[in-house]
């Protein structure tokens, strides 16, 4: 008797992994490639630090926005975002004072906070739908879906729809890295909405990344709410 009750169990537990595999859903490659499904990664919550010198430049940068708004506006409308302007004379910038501001932006660093560790995982939230779970400060990734059947990122606000792929500029506030962008736009009578999400690797490095915005203006374009938040973790195999 207890022959056929263990040939029992052995069939059941056979057909039970046969129906998990074939309900598993192929995992989407813009998650996949660099988190796997159920397994935690230690992240970390980092931000971009220069050294402190550059503040000087900074400073002087700012004063010249504050004395030509309007042409600053215009030497900027095209710029590349996060890098460094080109030098001009109207920057407040002389030849030697952008060589060293160039300089100490070349030497920023990502700074883990103090209290930024977390866990990061991939799941499955249902069919269809798969979630990055974020603990700790990176808690609000985890209300994101990725609706695999749209391509699109949902969210409590909206729908991100996806964007280009990001390969950044080594020179961007982030360095060189490549990944996946979606964005949450909204304007109404009361103001604007932006929301945006990536994920992606630090190039030459072990790190993946996730990054995310969420801003929000007035009609009168006063700034109400801004969260960013960048988070890297260890890729599988690095």
């Amino acid at each position: 008797m207890n022959r056929y009750i263990k040939s029992a169990g052995v069939i059941i537990g056979t057909l039970v992994l046969l129906s998990q595999g074939a309900n598993a859903e192929q995992v989407p490659a813009v998650l996949g490639k660099y988190l796997v499904p159920g397994v935690a990664a230690r992240g970390q919550v980092v931000v971009v630090d220069p050294p402190k010198e550059i503040n000087e430049y900074v400073a002087k940068v700012e004063k010249a926005a504050r004395d030509d708004p309007e042409w600053f506006k215009s030497y900027s409308k095209n710029a590349k975002p996060g890098i460094p302007l080109p030098f001009h004379e109207k920057l407040g910038l002389s030849k030697e004072d952008y060589a060293t501001y160039n300089k100490l932006w070349d030497e920023r660093k990502m700074v883990p906070l103090k209290d930024g560790n977390v866990m990061v995982r991939l799941e499955q939230a249902k069919k269809g739908e798969w979630m990055v779970r974020v603990s700790g400060k990176g808690a609000p990734l985890s209300l994101l879906r990725y609706l695999a059947g749209k391509d699109v990122v949902k969210s409590p606000n909206g729908e991100l729809t996806r964007l280009e792929d990001i390969d950044a500029d080594p020179r961007s506030i982030l360095g060189k890295w490549t990944g996946h962008e979606w964005r949450f736009q909204e304007e109404d009578s009361l103001g604007k909405t932006k929301e945006n999400f990536g994920i992606g690797t630090l190039v030459g490095t072990r790190w993946g990344i996730l990054v995310y915005r969420l801003q929000s203006t007035s009609a009168q374009g006063k700034l109400l709410f801004d969260r960013s938040m960048v988070i890297r973790f260890p890729m599988p195999g690095k």
